[in-house]
């Protein structure tokens, strides 16, 4: 990449975390970031992506559910995730009160009774880390932080939060085990390569499909 002004100029498709379709061959993976730009209820970082037996770009249609403008959430997603067909992310529209003599939401049909019963329940928004791989057909919970470098297996259903760098799976998900020893857990965590300049990240990205942490700390960024 070289700049002759204040805009980057690529000299790859895939360096330019905007477009859209960084594989020309592959029309079912897509940046996530240039999708949703502007969505009130998502954020996406650099180079995450999607992949879509459908169309990757109605992601916000499709994959994210239950967000309405009446409560407050989100779905955040960090840097050079990659996230499979039909994973699906739900906040907290579709609640329905537990509490309650009755889960029925009278309320919502304007005819029976209070429009306002109090505050609709909300566990929160979602906060996808950085460098997370979201299986096929998982399923991700309101309320739930999944730490850096995680893994969600295939057709998961996650309630609950997942450690950095741990491979979780099932309904719900459980830990199945930690793709790395603590050591370099918590060493890749103190790099957070995903900050480095995008430079630097090239540079390092055969050492990053290796398994040797302190190469990859040879690459960083002074």
């Amino acid at each position: 990449m070289t700049t002759s002004t204040d805009t980057p100029v690529f000299d790859h498709p895939a360096l330019d975390p905007m477009n859209p379709s960084p594989l020309p061959a592959a029309a079912s993976m897509a940046y996530l970031k240039p999708l949703i730009a502007g969505h009130p209820k998502i954020t996406a970082g650099d180079y995450s992506y999607i992949h879509s037996f459908d169309n990757p770009a109605r992601f916000a249609e499709t994959q994210l559910k239950y967000a309405f403008d009446f409560i407050e959430d989100r779905l955040e997603i960090g840097k050079f995730c990659s996230i499979a067909a039909d994973a699906s992310f739900v906040l907290n529209g579709g609640n329905h009160f537990a509490d309650r003599l009755s889960s029925y939401p009278f309320p919502i049909f304007g005819c029976w009774g209070e429009l306002d019963p109090g505050p609709w329940p909300n566990k929160g928004g979602i906060t996808v880390g950085h460098d997370v791989w979201i299986g096929w057909d998982a399923v991700i919970m309101p309320g739930v932080t999944i730490g850096h470098g995680a893994i969600i297996a295939a057709k998961s259903v996650v309630t609950r939060d997942v450690d950095p760098y741990a491979i979780v799976g099932g309904n719900p998900a459980k830990p199945i085990r930690k793709r790395l020893p603590e050591a370099d857990i918590k060493h890749l965590l103190e790099l957070a390569w995903w900050d480095w300049p995008v430079e630097a990240i090239r540079a390092a990205s055969d050492a990053l499909m290796k398994a040797d942490v302190d190469a990859l700390e040879q690459l960083a960024p002074n």
